[in-house]
Parts: structure tokens; sequence; C-alpha cells
């Protein structure tokens, strides 16, 4: 093949209208993603864009919206064990998964029930 992917550049989830501010508290104040500015164009569509590394996460506005309960982004992450205090102290609900081997990961929901897959790769 003449082509070959390099990396994903972004994930989309989607989000009920009006959930910009949930979206910013969750992904930017509790998982402290930093949020990024849409360009001009895609504004008017709602939403929130935010980056950590070289990912980015889309929070798209649908209607009607259905959130995604079996698909979902995985994400890998430092420290699983910190973040799950972080998680608690900030009230959110996440569910330990033992049956990956050679991981610890968590399962947990933003607000408006998509999946987040957090994982930490043992060494």
């Amino acid at each position: 093949m003449k082509f070959k992917f390099k990396a994903i550049d972004h994930i989309q989830l989607a989000a009920p209208e009006g959930s910009e501010n949930e979206a910013r508290i969750f992904f930017g104040n509790i998982l402290g993603f930093e949020e990024i500015e849409k360009p001009a164009e895609l504004k008017k569509r709602g939403g929130a864009w935010f980056q950590f590394g070289n990912c980015q996460i889309h929070v798209g506005i649908e209607d009607p919206f259905v959130p995604a309960r079996k698909a979902h982004p995985a994400f890998e992450i430092d420290n699983l064990e910190e973040l799950k205090k972080h998680l608690a102290s900030r009230e959110v609900e996440y569910i330990e998964d033992d049956k990956l081997p050679g991981a610890n990961r968590i399962y947990l929901h933003d607000p408006f029930g998509n999946r987040i897959e957090l994982l930490e790769r043992m060494r």
C-alpha cells in the first residue's frame, strides 16, 4: 500500500444540546484536558473541543442524542490509583475491570452517558 495511518487526530463524542458547560467541567476541570478554540465556522454547531498531548476530543452536539454505552475511547494514563482517588474526591463513579491482561483499567461515563475507558499498562 502507498498510504499509512499515522495517529488518531481526534475522537468525537456526542452530547445533548446545551451541554457545553457540563463538558467543560468534566473534561476540563475533572479530567484536566485543555479546552481549545473551535474554528469560527464550526462554532455555530455548538459543542466544545479539548486536547491532551497530540490527541483532541471533540464533544459535538447531536439531536436527537443517544449516548455511546458500548463504543468508547480508551486512554492510557500513568498512575491510575491517583486518578481513582481524584475521581472519588469529585464524586465521579467508575467501574474497576481486571479482565485485560497486562493492564489495570476502569470505566466511567461522561455526564452524557458516553462510556470512557482509562487504563494503565503494567510494566
